[in-house]
């Protein structure tokens, strides 16, 4: 299957890749636009097909999104752990931090799963009352 997004895409709506980065960049595209076909059908829909019903303005956002999860990842380090927070003690010996992603890998946000449309609505209501 096509990857929602290209390597020209991601030169142009993030920043121009390294060489080195276009090969993984290829790569990553093809897994991301497939884990996005997954996330779509575990909630019964089928993103190619309401790319095809929803026309250009939904395509964008799947390209969008596709980008997005790219970039975040290429910008994940592969050789050491990337963390979010980070701090120092000195006399008191502590050091402490907050990883992006424990154990590296790819993760979508629920943002980008709901501006596709692939959050799954949930409804309800809670009867404080009881009936008579």
């Amino acid at each position: 299957m096509t990857p929602f997004a290209t390597v020209e895409d991601l030169n142009n709506l993030w920043r121009p890749l390294k060489p080195e980065e276009q090969i993984r960049a290829e790569e990553l595209l093809k897994v991301v636009s497939n884990r996005l076909r997954q996330e779509a059908d575990r909630v019964g829909k089928d993103i190619d097909k309401m790319i095809e019903e929803k026309g250009e303005v939904y395509e964008d956002v799947v390209k969008s999104v596709t980008v997005d999860i790219v970039a975040r990842t290429l910008m994940t380090s592969t050789d050491k752990e990337p963390m979010t927070q980070y701090s120092e003690s000195a006399l008191g010996y502590t050091v402490s931090g907050t990883f992006l992603t424990p154990g590296g890998g790819i993760f979508i946000k629920r943002d980008e799963l709901k501006a596709l449309g692939l959050r799954r609505q949930r409804y309800g209501v809670i009867d404080f009352y009881g009936t008579d």
